[in-house]
């Protein structure tokens, strides 16, 4: 049995623009305005409706621990971006 791959971005295209009834040229153009927009957007939140959220999140100091040498070390507090599911997404995915 073959193992499935997750779709290119040369994929998603096509499939929007067979969809859409428009251009390849075109979807891939819309492709790479909504990742710039997502990129922007995301300091104050990004929403695709349907699927999720992109959200800023500060992530507090912690401890960690070397694996190579097992010494304890301290992780610094940082900025992280994170995607948060839709729960329509997750019903469609997961089912209900």
């Amino acid at each position: 049995m073959a193992v499935k791959k997750p779709m290119t971005k040369s994929q998603i295209t096509e499939a929007i623009a067979t969809k859409a009834e428009i251009t390849k040229k075109l979807a891939t153009q819309i492709l790479e305005h909504l990742a710039e927009l997502a990129y922007k957007e995301s300091k104050v939140g990004f929403t695709l409706p349907g699927l999720g959220k992109l959200v800023l999140v500060q992530r507090k100091a912690r401890k960690g621990r070397n694996p190579q040498t097992g010494e304890e070390i301290k992780i610094p507090a940082k900025k992280v971006v994170k995607f948060r599911v839709a729960k329509a997404c997750k019903d469609a995915v997961l089912g209900k």
